[in-house]
Parts: structure tokens; C-alpha cells; sequence
């Protein structure tokens, strides 16, 4: 189960990381990135980890990784360069 638990925070990293390579611009600081990351996957785990029980390693990491991609994907902020128009009065 430790290992289990090391594996999930080193998959939200993971993620945490590539989302601050490809979308650095519409992310806030990394300090918060990288903690969003980590503790979506520990969440998404020990969830996953609840509702299976002790065989399923690999769905526990993939619950991992969704939960954790489900909170990263809370953080992005609107892009810049989009402009809206309001409709004419």
C-alpha cells in the first residue's frame, strides 16, 4: 500500500508537470500546481483503493491519474487572446 500511495503522488507530479510544460500560461504558480496534482492523485487512489479493495493496482493508479488530471483541469484559467462581443443593444 505504501508503494501503492508513492506511485499514485509520483504519477500526479507527473501530470502536474506536463501540464506546467504545455500550458504555463494559463496555469497559476507552481507551488500550487504541483500540490493540486500530488493531492488529486493521493484522492483519487485512496478512492479507487476504497472501492476495490487490495487487488487492483493498476485501476488504483488509473484513478489515480483521473482524479488527478479532473483537478488540474480546475486550475486552468481562460486564455488571453480570446475577445467576446457583446451582442449590439
Amino acid at each position: 500500500m505504501i508503494l501503492e500511495a508513492l506511485g499514485s503522488a509520483l504519477l500526479g507530479l507527473l501530470l502536474a508537470w506536463a501540464a506546467t510544460r504545455r500550458l504555463p500560461h494559463r496555469l497559476p504558480a507552481r507551488p500550487l500546481v504541483f500540490s493540486t496534482g500530488v493531492a488529486g492523485a493521493l484522492f483519487g487512489d485512496f478512492v479507487t483503493h476504497s472501492a476495490l479493495g487490495t487487488g487492483g493496482v493498476l485501476l488504483s493508479l488509473l484513478g489515480a491519474a483521473v482524479v488527478s488530471a479532473a483537478s488540474l483541469s480546475l486550475l486552468l484559467r481562460p486564455a488571453r487572446h480570446l475577445r467576446r462581443r457583446s451582442a449590439p443593444a
